[in-house]
């Protein structure tokens, strides 16, 4: 159970249902999702605003030219490729990674460049950049690289390659290095690239720096196919199309697919540019040209007209990181270069069952963790900041355990295991009100490599060093009281009464769902419990029949924690009162305030209304 905040957000509903043809509700739901200061409502929810919100195209994405050195940047790779210099990019083994690399490495294909990729091994390499995948790189002959979905902090790798003579270009979207000087003043330290493109530059710019490394590489591609153009010495007839795409527009539609998936996958906030991205490979994607892409849906079976973004990240992103945790990411970057239809299907079979056995991994992860902080709890209390050591866990499910232990506790939480060097290495998940990267930043020293945003990060420490990073972050950590409390943003109070799937199929237009832009969640008061079944192969969601105050009955079903929801009843109502409701021999005395949203069931070809139940407290 979460603290319940309501919105209230205010603008002309009345005039933008009208002028949008949209009910009061919707213009509500959209208002909520625009404005973010009062102060600014007439600017944030102005026509203009919620056009763009509802209709927004192509046209809203921003220009790739406003990143500090993405013109330089395109111009020395394009250098390069005229030079005939081989080139390697080096991404990393995350979804992100993966789409950015194989963005990357199509369009400079596409430009006749001889380029190959390197995802590093997530054990031996470690994140991003390393001197060793430098000194591979020159043993193969490379003198230039360029880098996506990291490299603003490979500092010393970058350094390291230049000594070498190498050029370097970085392509990145993390948050930038910085020192701060004895005044507390902030000072960016970027790499000795020949170019440093990274929206989050404050050198730059760009308008919107919460882009994902794969929507980078797609800018990045865009500038340089318009530099090549504008090149008298470059001859753009000479561009490698491949049989299934013909033109230039065709290659950025497939490659925004892509963008798409990568920008949900890193859990991008939904909003701005980035919506219309994942907007866009949302509608494209059932035409997608990729053999290795089709794959992956089919061997999900998965609907190719009903893609979502819960299938982006839920489905086709775990079975991609599923290679970089327990294989290599490199094999879910040959599964989209693939022009072999049988062999993608074999490849996306490999990765489906490489993360079927993440699955099994994770759960006895985090009973393992569970387990450890209630340890920690008998010892001494609840940390304000969980640091768990986990030795003989897999390194590469380090971050989903944290996440899911992180919702347990809501705490910030990090999860280290035992790393191949003999030290140890993880990663860490955060709440609204703590910087993750902010807090390592002020102990790097306990460090050998670290790097992330707000709210995520990575490390790899020596084991030595474990106890002493708990206690620093704890003695720096000020998170006090109400901070540890889960915060569920309602959109309105709505009586059940008003939902229907007309207005079910109109919140369609506020899609695609996802950070950033919330499904909706309505709130409605002391809804009856008339009876309830359990179902799920592991039995741990529930179906209930429902009434409201008027006695309408609806069908609600319930996909949370299961045995809180009992607790909380029985705590209540008692025992016999829960036995009651699965036993069909309820009277309409237990009573619940739920947080819901309202969503159309299809079973056997017919459709009807039903109710998810996000939260849920007892009337006072």
């Amino acid at each position: 159970m979460s603290k319940w905040m309501i919105a209230n957000k205010k603008a002309d509903f009345g005039r933008l249902s009208s002028k949008f043809g949209i009910r009061d509700i919707t213009a509500r739901l959209i208002a909520n999702r625009l404005i973010t200061k009062r102060e600014n409502e007439a600017l944030e929810c102005s026509d203009e605003a919620v056009e763009a919100y509802l209709n927004g195209g192509m046209d809203a994405l921003h220009d790739p030219k406003l990143m500090a050195d993405m013109e330089k940047g395109a111009g020395v790779m394009l250098d390069r490729i005229k030079s005939e210099a081989k080139i390697r990019v080096i991404g990393d083994y995350d979804v992100d990674g993966i789409c950015s690399s194989y963005i990357l490495v199509s369009g400079l294909r596409l430009l006749g460049a001889d380029v190959d990729c390197v995802l590093p091994d997530r054990v031996k390499d470690g994140y991003g950049l390393s001197i060793k995948l430098v000194d591979d790189a020159i043993e193969a002959g490379v003198d230039t690289i360029i880098t996506c979905d990291n490299g603003i902090a490979a500092y010393d790798q970058v350094k390291h390659a230049k000594e070498k003579g190498m050029t370097v270009v970085v392509t990145d979207h993390h948050e930038v290095p910085f020192e701060i000087a004895d005044d507390g003043e902030k000072s960016e330290v970027l790499p000795p690239a020949d170019a440093v493109i990274d929206p989050k530059r404050r050198d730059g710019d760009y308008p919107f720096s919460e882009i994902c490394g794969a929507v980078v590489a797609y800018k990045f591609l865009q500038v340089l196919t318009k530099v090549a153009e504008s090149d008298e010495a470059f001859d753009i007839s000479s561009y490698n199309f491949s049989e299934d795409i013909e033109s230039l527009d065709e290659f950025f539609s497939e490659m925004l697919i892509f963008a798409g998936i990568a920008t949900v996958c890193d859990v991008m906030e939904l909003k701005d540019e980035n919506r219309v991205i994942v907007k866009k490979s949302l509608s494209l994607i059932e035409s997608t040209r990729n053999k290795g892409l089709r794959a992956i849906i089919h061997v999900n079976s998965l609907d190719e007209s009903r893609i979502s973004c819960y299938h982006y990240g839920f489905v086709i992103g775990p079975c991609l990181n599923a290679t970089g945790r327990l294989d290599l990411a490199t094999r879910a970057l040959s599964l989209f270069f693939c022009e072999d239809e049988n062999e993608a299907a074999r490849i996306a079979g490999d990765l489906k069952g490489l993360n079927d056995s993440r699955k099994d991994m994770t759960k006895l992860g985090v009973d393992a963790a569970i387990s450890y902080v209630e340890g920690m709890c008998r010892e001494s209390g609840l940390p304000k900041v969980l640091v768990i050591y986990l030795p003989e866990v897999h390194e590469s499910i380090a971050g989903i355990i944290a996440g899911k232990v992180k919702e347990k506790y809501y705490r910030p939480t990090f999860v280290l295991t035992k790393a191949s060097d003999g030290g140890a290495k993880g990663s860490g998940r955060s709440i609204e009100k703590y910087d993750m990267y902010e807090e390592l930043s002020s102990c790097k020293e306990l460090f050998t490599k670290y790097g992330g945003h707000k709210m995520a990060a990575g490390l790899s420490l020596p084991e030595e060093n474990i106890e002493i990073l708990r206690r620093k972050l704890n003695e720096n950590c000020t998170l006090e009281g109400n901070d540890f409390e889960p915060v569920l943003h309602i959109d309105m109070v709505m009586p059940l009464k008003y939902a229907d799937m007309e207005l079910v199929r109109e919140f369609e237009k506020l899609e695609p769902f996802g950070n950033g832009n919330s499904k909706p969640v309505f709130a409605q008061r002391d809804v009856v419990l008339l009876s309830g079944r359990i179902m799920g192969k592991n039995r741990n969601c529930g179906k209930y029949r429902i009434s409201d105050e008027q006695g309408k009955m609806y069908e609600m079903v319930y996909f949370g924690d299961i045995d809180k929801w009992h607790q909380a009843l029985a705590d209540r109502y008692g025992q016999k009162a829960v036995d009651d409701l699965y036993d069909y021999n309820k009277d309409g005395e237990m009573k619940v305030n739920i947080a819901y949203y309202p969503d159309i069931n299809s079973f056997q070809g017919r459709e009807s209304l039903q109710i998810v139940m996000n939260d849920f407290l007892m009337p006072t």
